[in-house]
C-alpha cells in the first residue's frame, strides 16, 4: 500500500512516452526506492548511531576512538576514490552495471548485518567492517547515479533527482522512526543488545527496499563481454587514462568537478560531524539527536523536491549558487548557535540545503556528462571527487578543533571550502553541451 502510494506521488507529476507509460514507470520509481533504501545506512551507520557506538562503547570513550573512527572513513572515501572510475568504466565497457552495483549493495549489506555483533574491545574488527560497509554503500553510488541519465530526459532530471534525495531522506527517517525504541536508552554500555538490534534492522531494511531496483531495471544488451577480465580492465583503465588526458574537452564539466570537490567537501564534514557536535558541543542526548535528524530529514526532503522543480526551472547552476549562500547561513548560525532550540532551527535548515544541494548537484553532472561515458564520469563525480573530498574535511575539521580547542573555530573553517565552490561554481556555464538523444525516457 505504501509502495503504491509513493509510486503515484512521485510520478504523477511526470509524462511517460505512450509506448512504454507504465514500464517507464516502475522503472523510475525502483531507482526511487534504492535511494529510500540505501539512506538507512548513511543515517544510521555514518551519520548517527554507528559513530557515537563505535567511540562511546567500542572504544569505551577512549579519545583514540576519534583517530580511529575518522581514519575508518577516510580510508573507505579513499579506496572508493581510487576505484571507481576504472570499475565505472567496466561497467560502459561490459554493459552490466547492474551487477556492479549489486556487488557492491550487498557488501554493504552484509557488513552492516555483522557488525551488529560488534561490542567492546572490538575496535579493529568493527573498524575494518564498517570500510567494507561504507564502500559498498558509497561504491554503489557509482553505478546508481548513472542511470538517471536513461531514465530522465534534460527536461525532466531535476525533478528526479530531487524525487530520488527526497525518497532517500525519507528513508531515513522510516529508519529512524522504526529504531527509536530500540534507542530510547540511549547509544551506552547499558544498552549494547539494543544498539546492535538497530543496526541488524538497517541491515534488512536495506536488503528489502533495494530488491526493487534489481527486479525491474535491465542491463542494456552488448556484444558477449565478462564484467570483469583483464581485457575489460584493461580497456577501462585505458578508457580512464584518456578521460584524465582530455577531461580539459569538457572545460565545464571540469569547474564543475573542481567546484563539487570543495563544497561538497564542507557538506559531507558536517554530516560527519553532526551528531558529535551537537553532543559535545550543546550536550544534546540520544533523544534530543533522534528529534533532531528526524526533522532534518524532513525539511531534507521538502528541500529535494521543492529545489528538483527550482532546477529544471531555472537550471542547475543557479540553484546550486543559491542553496551554497544557504550553506553559509547555515555554518554562521551553527557557529553562534548557544541553546538547543537555534541549533534544531539551524538544522531544519541545512536539511532544506542538503537535499537541494545534492539534486542539483546530480542534475548538473547529468546535463555535462556524454551519454556513452556516463557510467565512468559518474565514477569521476561519485568516487574520485565526491569521496576524495571526503578525506580532506574531516581531517582539516580534526586538526583544526584540536588545535583551537573549539568545534566552533572547526566549523567556521569550512566557510573557505564553500567560498571557493562557490567562486569556481559561478564560471561554469549554465548549459554545457547536450546529450545524445534518449529513447524511453521520462518528458
Amino acid at each position: 500500500m505504501e509502495e503504491d502510494f509513493l509510486s503515484r506521488f512521485f510520478c504523477t507529476s511526470l509524462r511517460y512516452k505512450s509506448l512504454s507509460g507504465a514500464k517507464q514507470k516502475y522503472k523510475v520509481f525502483s531507482w526511487l526506492l534504492f535511494d529510500f533504501a540505501n539512506t538507512s545506512f548513511s543515517v544510521m551507520m555514518v551519520t548517527f548511531a554507528f559513530p557515537l557506538y563505535f567511540k562511546n562503547v567500542i572504544c569505551a570513550g577512549d579519545p583514540s576512538g576519534d583517530a580511529l573512527w575518522g581514519f575508518s572513513v577516510s580510508l573507505s572515501m579513499l579506496l572508493v576514490a581510487l576505484v571507481s572510475p576504472v570499475l565505472g568504466a567496466a561497467a560502459d565497457y561490459s554493459g552490466k552495471r547492474k551487477r556492479f552495483l549489486l556487488f557492491f549493495t550487498l557488501t554493504s549489506i552484509v557488513a552492516t548485518a555483522l557488525l551488529s555483533f560488534s561490542g567492546p574491545g572490538m575496535a579493529i574488527m568493527a573498524a575494518l567492517l564498517f570500510v567494507l560497509a561504507n564502500m559498498g554503500f558509497e561504491g554503489g553510488l557509482v553505478f546508481y547515479d548513472a542511470y538517471l541519465k536513461e531514465l530522465a530526459s534534460d527536461k525532466s532530471v531535476g525533478r528526479v533527482s530531487g524525487y530520488g534525495f527526497a525518497m532517500g531522506y525519507l528513508g531515513a527517517l522510516s529508519i529512524l522512526l522504526l529504531v527509536k525504541p530500540l534507542l530510547s536508552k540511549g547509544i551506552a554500555l547499558s544498552n549494547i543488545p539494543n544498539v546492535q538490534m538497530s543496526f541488524l534492522v538497517a541491515a534488512i531494511f536495506f536488503a528489502i527496499f533495494a530488491a526493487p531496483l534489481f527486479l525491474v531495471l535491465r542491463d542494456e544488451k552488448k556484444e558477449s563481454r565478462p564484467a570483469i577480465s583483464f581485457t575489460a580492465l584493461g580497456q577501462s583503465i585505458r578508457e580512464v587514462k584518456y578521460t584524465v588526458q582530455h577531461i580539459m574537452n569538457y572545460p565545464d564539466l571540469a569547474r564543475f568537478l573542481l567546484a563539487y570537490f570543495f563544497y561538497n567537501d564542507a557538506i559531507l564534514t558536517i554530516i560527519a560531524f553532526s551528531s558529535i557536535y551537537a553532543q559535545n558541543t550543546l550536550a544534546f542526548t540520544t533523544g534530543d539527536l533522534i528529534v533532531f535528524f528526524m526533522l532534518v530529514q524532513t525539511t531534507a526532503i521538502a528541500g529535494s523536491v521543492i529545489f528538483g522543480f527550482v532546477t529544471d526551472k531555472i537550471g542547475p547552476k543557479k540553484t546550486i549558487v543559491i542553496t551554497l549562500m544557504i550553506w553559509f547561513v547555515v555554518v554562521v548560525a551553527a557557529i553562534l548557535a548557544d541553546s538547543k532550540a537555534l541549533f534544531f532551527s539551524t538544522g531544519m535548515l541545512a536539511g532544506m540545503s542538503m537535499g537541494s544541494s545534492q539534486a542539483a548537484s546530480r542534475s548538473m553532472m547529468t546535463r555535462l556528462t556524454p551519454l556513452e561515458h556516463v557510467t565512468e564520469f559518474f565514477g569521476f563525480y561519485d568516487g574520485t571527487f565526491g569521496k576524495a573530498s571526503a578525506v580532506v574535511g574531516p581531517v582539516l575539521f580534526g586538526l583544526v578543533s584540536s588545535q583551537a580547542g573549539s568545534q566552533k573555530a572547526a566549523l567556521a573553517s569550512l566557510l573557505l571550502f564553500f567560498t571557493i565552490g562557490l567562486v569556481l561554481m559561478t564560471r561554469v556555464r549554465s548549459v554545457g553541451g547536450k546529450a545524445a538523444p534518449l529513447s524511453k525516457v521520462v518528458e
